[in-house]
């Protein structure tokens, strides 16, 4: 592999900001400069630095002036939802039975996963999206698509087989035993293979018996270290109707803490409308809220408080997402577009540096793998995005009068998306995708 300097300002994340004005949150290189070789970064800094450490014969790709970034993560999407994105429904569970269960049954066939694999990774890099958090269908032949895909193309991506025994069609169903014995398999066959991680998957409460239910909770005991991901309080009926399902549970939270599904690694899709004993519940487990805007604004579920839960006396761990079908971008710009507007809708303000640390190392820490990914210090994966803030005419008259880094940032998120992506780099490799 060829060791590569890319040239261009460079902006990484250290912690979450404090205002628009924290400065020691983040390092901004004007003329900066990253050597990447093996898959890593080997050095990043100051161009002039990082070209005086440079090996004879390395590689200079110069991005200039473009912002060069950590590769942008995705917490939560469906990998099969790519043919359900943008299907007219008033609701969630209308959503999900008219449009989303019957395409999900077209993935017990390996020709179609396949197809749809190869879609799903050419949008993710399209739009500079190096690592994402997704569910496959209930059919193992999906898992191994997305995991095998994943694999070709070297990216870091967390998956997971759903676990589905009720409340759908014949088609979407397995049983307790069988999700069980599944998952173990797509364990076994792709966990710590290339960059995989695999996820226990109960789609929801809605989805799972009990016995469902224990079984998830068996495989969380038997791999303590794997990721879990679930839905939670995303629309009111679906709550409803979950806490007729399990009556002796306190609430829909409870629901999966009594199968003990509450951890450090358990992201929670939506969480818009948590009571405060379910926010504090998911406090004190180290659980994660995973805000899916342009999902929520599109199913009309509700407006996710992101400052608010930040705030509380026992904040609660938050990350960010697509929700693909769910979702009507693919566009992590495009999502903390919409992220900021639901704020303004709450009387919060949602500043362009929060947005960037949010999608970039505040994900990473979300998913525990800051030491690997969302940054671009010395010796993390070498997973990239250059940014162009002048992509479109409007954008470049926009940039005209544009003079500081937020300004520049605020730009990008609200009128920015796939033409801004100069390019995306996984593994220190750039990676072409079909037009």
């Amino acid at each position: 592999m060829t060791v590569k300097l890319l040239r261009g300002r460079l902006l990484s994340f250290k912690r979450a900001p404090q205002s628009l004005t924290d400065t020691e949150s983040y390092l901004y290189e004007t003329d900066g400069a990253l050597l990447l070789d093996g898959g890593k970064i080997a050095a990043s800094g100051s161009y002039a630095d990082v070209k005086a450490s440079a090996p004879e014969g390395t590689e200079e790709i110069d991005h200039r002036p473009h912002l060069i970034m950590p590769g942008f993560i995705d917490t939560h999407l469906h990998f099969p939802q790519m043919q359900v994105i943008a299907s007219y429904a008033a609701n969630l569970l209308e959503w999900l039975n008219t449009y989303t269960f019957p395409e999900e049954c077209r993935f017990v066939e390996t020709a179609h996963a396949q197809k749809i694999a190869t879609h799903f990774y050419d949008e993710l890099i399209r739009h500079g999206t190096t690592t994402a958090v997704a569910y496959c269908s209930v059919h193992k032949t999906s898992a191994d698509a997305f995991f095998a895909e994943a694999m070709k193309r070297g990216m870091c991506m967390v998956g997971g087989k759903v676990m589905m025994d009720r409340n759908a069609p014949q088609g979407l169903l397995d049983t307790p035993e069988m999700g069980y014995d599944e998952t173990r398999a797509v364990i076994a066959e792709w966990h710590g293979k290339g960059r995989n991680h695999v996820a226990i998957t109960p789609r929801f409460a809605i989805t799972s018996t009990p016995a469902q239910m224990e079984a998830a909770a068996t495989l969380a005991r038997e791999f303590p270290d794997l990721h879990i991901q679930t839905h939670l309080s995303e629309n009111h009926d679906e709550i409803r109707y979950t806490c007729e399902l399990y009556p002796e549970a306190v609430d829909y939270t409870d629901t999966y803490a009594r199968y003990g599904l509450l951890g450090k690694k358990t992201l929670f899709g939506h969480c818009i409308h948590l009571s405060d004993r379910e926010a504090d519940a998911m406090s004190e487990a180290g659980s994660i809220a995973v805000h899916c805007p342009t999902s929520n604004l599109f199913l009309g579920s509700g407006l996710f408080p992101l400052k608010a839960l930040s705030r509380r006396e026992k904040p609660v761990r938050i990350g960010v997402a697509t929700d693909i079908g769910g979702g009507s971008s693919y566009s992590m710009l495009r999502t903390m577009d919409e992220a900021y507007k639901i704020q303004q809708l709450l009387g919060e303000r949602l500043n362009p540096l929060d947005s960037y640390y949010h999608m970039t190392l505040g994900n990473a820490e979300a998913l525990s793998l800051a030491d690997s990914i969302g940054t671009l210090e010395t010796g993390t994966d070498a997973d990239i995005v250059v940014l162009n803030a002048a992509a479109t005419p409007a954008m470049a008259l926009k940039m005209d009068v544009v003079k500081t880094l937020a300004e520049e940032l605020f730009l990008l998120q609200t009128m920015g998306d796939d033409r801004s992506i100069v390019e995306t780099y996984v593994a220190g490799n750039a990676m072409k995708v079909a037009l």
